[in-house]
């Protein structure tokens, strides 16, 4: 049966400021939603395809605010979750509320849950760890990548941007709900924890020292280990500590007067070059 609006569970809004949208408000204010996301334990996901998949992936709903067009295509997982409200829009209203054109017409609130521990991740054979990345399309563009070319997940530095924050969810295509992915909390022992675990460290950087890419793919595929690429923040790139804490320093090399790639870009490549790396072995 396709829920209607009479059904029990949805109810027409029609006033921006009604307090059940509040899980909705300003969606394009990143400070305010990082304060009201991690106050609350929320987070929000847009569209039908990432609604399913976060869905899919164990994350349980707080409410889905819909435009009238999308009861049908997600009748199945209004079925599912019978007892959390389906707040009916029309599109202008939710524009007035998210503060910005909700194109998709679906969106909803949902628990942010951490199904995945750090020591999960060190389980993995090839990861890609992310110091303070700060900008969220560059973490869910690498996390994208990272799903995209088979690698096993992704740990990020205490101060990286969240991955469950919307454009992060976006951007990755989901990938933030099939990849595993966990938090470090000890910024500083981070390369001493991988070290531990069997990782080789491969620090993507432009330090003289910095060996070609596609060189240490060939040593690594001679003597194969766990491998994790570590990616640094957008202007500085890898802090120093982690950088000379690496067990080897790499480089793509570039021409054209170019000494770099954006972040993300550097990380997919590296993940394609270094993808048949840490498959075996120990």
């Amino acid at each position: 049966m396709i829920p209607t609006p009479s059904s029990p569970q949805i109810s027409r809004v029609t006033d921006p400021h009604d307090p059940r949208l509040d899980d909705y408000v300003r969606l394009r204010d990143t400070s305010l939603r990082k304060h009201l996301e991690s106050e609350r334990g929320l987070f929000i996901a847009e569209g039908e395809k990432v609604i399913r998949r976060a869905i899919q992936s164990g994350h349980r709903p707080r409410s889905f605010l819909l435009a009238e067009r999308w009861l049908e295509s997600l009748a199945d997982v209004l079925q599912q979750w019978p007892e959390v409200p389906v707040h009916l829009v029309s599109e202008e209203l939710a524009e007035q509320v998210t503060g910005f054109h909700v194109h998709r017409g679906a969106l909803a609130s949902l628990h942010r849950e951490q199904p995945h521990a750090v020591t999960d991740l060190l389980a993995g054979r090839r990861i890609v760890v992310l110091e303070d990345i700060v900008d969220h399309t560059n973490v869910g563009a690498i996390l994208r990548s990272a799903a995209g070319l088979g690698w096993d997940g992704a740990l990020l530095a205490p101060r990286a941007a969240d991955p469950l924050y919307r454009r992060s969810i976006k951007v990755s295509m989901g990938a933030v709900f099939s990849l595993p992915w966990a938090r470090l909390t000890d910024w500083h022992g981070t390369p001493t924890t991988l070290h531990d675990a069997g990782f080789a460290t491969v620090a993507l950087t432009l330090a003289p020292d910095a060996v070609d890419l596609g060189r240490l793919a060939e040593e690594l595929r001679q003597l194969p280990r766990k491998v994790a690429i570590m990616v640094g923040t957008e202007g500085a790139g890898l802090s120093e500590h982690w950088s000379s804490s690496a067990t080897v320093r790499a480089r793509i090399p570039m021409q054209q007067g170019i000494d770099s790639l954006n972040v993300a870009a550097a990380a997919a490549i590296a993940c394609y070059v270094l993808g048949e790396t840490g498959q075996s072995g120990g």
